[in-house]
């Protein structure tokens, strides 16, 4: 079976045939670094983490560029404010944002171009645009003649009227229309500046893009490119415009967007108070309950961040570790071969049925959670068959292979074995549990919280997790 996925281009699901084969050139926009990355970052660094997995469990070669904008309207703002240089306020951006990406398990980019060191390349884009008369300078600034590229508005299906109607004015300007946008920005005194053919300046947003992805995926026509919702306009309907105005060729074959992030029910904002970094995210759940929170949604939906929510992700975590930690009592020190088992196959071809629909996560989720409930029944019921430890093994390894290399989960809180002494407070805890010792057990939970083990109590029995 093949994958499917919505191409936000053609407005529909399709099938996934690469250009070329099983190689796949997939590249997503990336961070501008003035500021820490926020829970809105961490999702679309996850989501495209998740499908690139994904495309690899497929036996695809995947090809990933991330870029990273170091030069921007913002960060000077932010250099300016802090009395710093904006290269070292990128500079100290691009360090937290790696470590973000670290502590949140997310792998980087086969490259992560920054926009500063490929100046060169689109120097020579926005020179080749202004010969075939798809650009035009204007005192020391050039900007794309968005009426020379009759396939203007194709990606975000709007008309060129439309726009009109939302484009401000602006007042004094050197555009020759409104709709028309900067390929490169003439710089003023104390900002970053690049020798160019129309002076010192810097490029504007779009082009960065444009010249980095298909420099760095050694294509003029990109199999995937992603990113968030809200730069289907006017981002990536600049990068068309400004990539097939120049080649001739389509610039990618499939767009993927996901959707927007919110907190309860408000835009993420500093003057309301619910801008949530990633470490302060991190200080208050953990990285699998954020991934969880992330799974439950389709990628093309908008969620909404909530206290609530969590605690939903993290008692469907609590599904996983309980029955992780009762194979791990049953499985101990054996030397054990997996057994297939009707009920595991059939989930196995759910999970890979659901993610082949567009990456479907919360049907795929939906499999595992079955998987779980089953093989907890099959413990219960099946201690006398020959097979049995054979059966939960491969269960519980399904479990983990599907959790660890497509979704990214169990990659810290699986890493370090319980102490006998820890093991032995667990027990106790069940113990006390069920004699209906409550003031025992809670003290228990506490001990076990200051030696960096949560533990929670579900309808299958108690899970516990590292902190």
């Amino acid at each position: 079976m093949s994958i499917a996925l919505y191409n936000s281009l053609t407005k529909r699901k399709e099938e996934f045939v690469p250009i070329e084969g099983k190689t796949v050139r997939m590249y997503t926009c990336g961070v501008t670094v003035y500021d820490r990355c926020h829970i809105g970052h961490a999702r679309s660094l996850y989501v495209f983490d998740v499908i690139r997995r994904y495309l690899k469990f497929r036996g695809y070669d995947v090809h990933f560029v991330r870029n990273i904008t170091d030069v921007d309207d913002k960060i000077i703002a932010k250099a300016n404010e802090s009395g710093r240089t904006a290269q070292e306020v990128s500079e100290e951006q691009i360090r937290l944002y790696y470590e973000d990406m670290k502590s949140l398990g997310v792998a980087p980019g086969d490259v992560e171009p920054k926009a500063t060191d490929d100046i060169k390349d689109m120097i020579a884009h926005i020179k080749g645009l202004i010969d075939k008369g798809a650009a035009y300078a204007a005192d020391g600034d050039v900007y794309f003649d968005v009426r020379a590229f009759k396939d203007y508005g194709k990606l975000s299906g709007q008309s060129i009227d439309q726009m009109l109607e939302a484009v401000r004015i602006e007042k004094g300007s050197k555009k020759k229309d409104p709709l028309d946008f900067a390929l490169w920005k003439s710089s003023k005194p104390g900002e970053p500046a690049w020798d160019s053919p129309w002076g010192p300046g810097r490029p504007g947003w779009h082009i960065e893009c444009s010249c980095m992805s298909m420099k760095h995926l050694h294509t003029q026509t990109l199999d995937i490119h992603a990113g968030g919702r809200d730069l289907i306009f006017p981002h990536h309907e600049n990068e068309v415009a400004q990539s097939e105005a120049l080649t001739g060729k389509t610039f990618a074959k499939y767009w993927v967007h996901h959707g927007l992030l919110t907190i309860n029910g408000h835009k993420m904002s500093k003057s309301l108070g619910n801008f949530i970094t990633v470490p302060d995210a991190i200080a208050k759940y953990s990285v699998d309950e954020i991934k969880m929170f992330f799974l439950f949604s389709h990628y093309t939906s908008a969620i909404d961040f909530s206290d609530e929510k969590m605690t939903e992700a993290r008692k469907a975590l609590a599904k996983f570790d309980t029955l992780f930690y009762r194979a791990s009592r049953l499985l101990e020190n054996k030397d054990l071969e997996p057994v297939q088992a009707g009920f595991i196959t059939k989930y196995k071809n759910e999970f890979i049925a659901a993610m082949d629909d567009d990456f479907n996560t919360p049907k795929a989720l939906a499999a595992l959670f079955n998987l779980i409930n089953d093989t907890n029944t099959f413990i219960d019921n099946n201690a006398g068959d020959s097979s049995y430890l054979g059966v939960i093994y491969h269960a519980v390894d399904v479990l983990e292979n599907f959790g660890r290399s497509i979704f990214g989960l169990f990659l810290n809180e699986k890493t370090q074995e319980l102490t006998p002494e820890l093991k032995a407070l667990i027990e106790e805890r069940t113990a006390a549990r069920k004699a209906k010792n409550f003031k025992r057990s809670d003290e228990l939970r506490d001990l076990l919280k200051s030696k960096g083990v949560a533990v929670e109590d579900t309808k299958a029995g108690q899970a516990w997790r590292w902190i």
